[in-house]
């Protein structure tokens, strides 16, 4: 079979079968050394404007890759040392391991003992090297793929909610790092080469059973520790925050916790969520001399390109959907929009991960229905 190069021909073909590496631009790949405290790491994120970085553990001889930190690991090791909570999905394997322990002991680091340690070296002050705090939510394993690998392989890890993943030259090294938002646009951008790309962006997000999920959303007057601590019990990597008559004011995501990180401001934990909001906002504008809408937003009968369009100019990872009178009723990823088009290619996606539904109200939990 032939194979497909981008920008060779406009004669429609299988995008499926084009290799991951064709899509790599030159990149300066930034790693982070496991041992560095988990506070220099995420310096390292802000320094460079990316939201994860691979990590790797110098004290091997030969250094690995052990795992990728990201603004997720952030939030999870924060709500873990200011408030002793424990990421939803090690909650989990922790009864699993004390079940097992009682019937045998076992070997080797497991999730308890690392988490043990990150709490005794935050309670007397020590520094947490970064290689305990990779993945510590669990949203952002270290994923690889060689060049040659198909584009279809990494929509269908990005169906899974794998947010990047690794290309790796022959030598083990990373030869760059292919991202969702990288792939779909790819994919936008040269839709009219692929007939079944194009058929899909004509659909509404209705027609293909996007934007009906449940809404995580946090009330304007809830703490921004609240919303973090909805983000890592549930997850997601982002949520709404909505005023009392439940309209979208705006919304928190993972990336916005390098706000509290920067210079170490820790105190905008216990602000409220519209006043984060306005604040984040404000920096923003001020960055990039460009006015911010309070949120973005499409409807249930927008076209699934119009949706991927706004999120690529906007360089968002997610929109929200939202009724007549401005309310949130559902949200579109990256990740979902991946789904569909590994569902288009034939990929069965049953079983994979859906939202849960929470609320949050001035602080206080409520679950929705």
């Amino acid at each position: 079979m032939a194979t497909h190069r981008e920008g060779l021909s406009d004669k429609p073909h299988d995008w499926c079968m084009i290799p991951a590496g064709t899509l790599m631009k030159t990149q300066k790949v930034i790693t982070i050394d496991g041992m560095l405290p988990v506070e220099d790491a995420c310096g390292i994120l802000i320094k460079n404007n990316i939201s994860s970085a691979p990590v790797f553990d110098s004290t091997q001889s030969a250094p690995e890759y052990v795992g990728m930190f990201d603004y997720g690991d952030v939030i999870a090791y924060l709500l873990l040392v200011l408030l002793d909570q424990v990421p939803g999905h090690l909650q989990q394997q922790q009864q699993q391991q004390q079940q097992q322990q009682q019937q045998q002991q076992g070997s080797g680091e497991d999730a308890t003992l690392e988490i043990t340690d990150i709490i005794r070296r935050a309670i007397y002050g020590q520094s947490v090297p970064v290689k305990l705090a990779s993945d510590l939510s669990q949203k952002n394993p270290f994923y690889s793929i060689l060049p040659e690998s198909t584009l279809l392989s990494a929509i269908e890890e990005f169906a899974c909610g794998t947010h990047r993943v690794c290309v790796m030259d022959p030598n083990g090294g990373i030869q760059g790092i292919l991202s969702q938002s990288t792939v779909v646009e790819y994919l936008y951008n040269n839709r009219k080469q692929f007939p079944t790309i194009e058929k899909l962006l004509g659909q509404t997000l209705r027609q293909l059973g996007l934007g009906e999920t449940d809404v995580i959303s946090a009330g304007a007057d809830a703490r921004v520790l609240d919303a973090l601590s909805l983000m890592s019990q549930h997850g997601v990597s982002s949520v709404a925050v909505v005023g009392a008559n439940g309209v979208a004011l705006g919304n928190i995501s993972m990336t916005d916790i390098k706000h509290v990180m920067k210079d170490f401001k820790h105190k905008l934990l216990w602000i409220t969520c519209f006043q984060f909001v306005s604040m984040v906002r404000t920096e923003q504008g001020i960055e990039d001399g460009q006015d911010r809408l309070p949120v973005f937003d499409v409807r249930l009968d927008t076209r699934l390109g119009f949706a991927i369009a706004k999120l690529l100019a906007t360089r968002s990872h997610r929109v929200w959907v939202t009724d007549d009178m401005g309310r949130p009723i559902g949200v579109v990823s990256l990740t979902d929009i991946s789904r569909v088009i590994a569902e288009s290619a034939g990929v069965q996606t049953t079983g994979y991960p859906r939202r849960a539904s929470v609320a949050v109200r001035g602080g206080l939990n409520t679950t929705t229905t």
